[in-house]
């Protein structure tokens, strides 16, 4: 039916919002999944496991990129397309934007060259709306001191990648204003629920009229 994806760097709160998000959204009565990158599904999660292992330090910029493409397009045809078909709302937590902009452009393959590859594996099972959730890297770190759970691979980075990276995501905002939308996610859970809350009834309203 819609297909939601969210943005955003670590620490930004999407995936706290978005358990929230999808239990409104079942109290309103649509079928609604969540669902998440890198995984989402047994094989993906498999990948997720083998990318984000900080024992593999070893790993190339391009292989770290296609495992992430990888996982993507098994999720896709076992979970995301399936769902879709039969009518549900999928909401996934981080998608093709992650791997252009932490991949594209933090690791400097290129943008235009991650999109190319994904272009030809994500076909047309593309976002109908994607919401970034805004908050400097420096604001996401203090959150991330919070954390219980030990860091990953892509955690360890510096300050520097994370800093490339929200500057990626500002670059790809720019360049795709009508399907990415901006949250302010500095501010209070109840305020950022409300914000993606109106956004993604937007869309809900604009389907459902088009079926009319």
């Amino acid at each position: 039916m819609i297909f939601i994806t969210l943005e955003g760097i670590d620490g930004s709160g999407k995936t706290t919002i978005a358990k929230i998000v999808k239990e409104k959204i079942l109290e309103k009565g649509f079928d609604v999944i969540l669902t998440r990158e890198p995984g989402g599904e047994e094989i993906s999660e498999a990948i997720r496991n083998l990318i984000l292992d900080k024992n593999n330090t070893e790993m190339t910029h391009w292989t770290e990129a296609l495992l992430y493409i990888a996982s993507r397009k098994q999720h896709i045809d076992k979970k995301i397309i399936p769902a879709l078909k039969s009518g549900k709302i999928v909401i996934c937590d981080r998608f093709m934007d992650s791997t252009t902009v932490y991949q594209g452009y933090a690791r400097g393959i290129g943008m235009a060259e991650i999109d190319q590859v994904q272009n030809v594996v994500i076909g047309s099972a593309k976002p109908d709306l994607t919401i970034f959730f805004d908050i400097t890297p420096k604001e996401a770190q203090i959150r991330l001191t919070s954390r219980t759970r030990s860091p990953d691979r892509l955690d360890l980075e510096d300050s520097n990648f994370h800093q490339t990276v929200y500057e990626g995501y500002q670059l790809l905002i720019s360049d795709n204003t009508e399907r990415i939308k901006v949250v302010d996610a500095r501010k209070s859970v109840n305020e950022v629920v409300q914000q993606v809350e109106f956004l993604i009834n937007e869309v809900i309203v604009e389907r459902l009229n088009s079926k009319k």
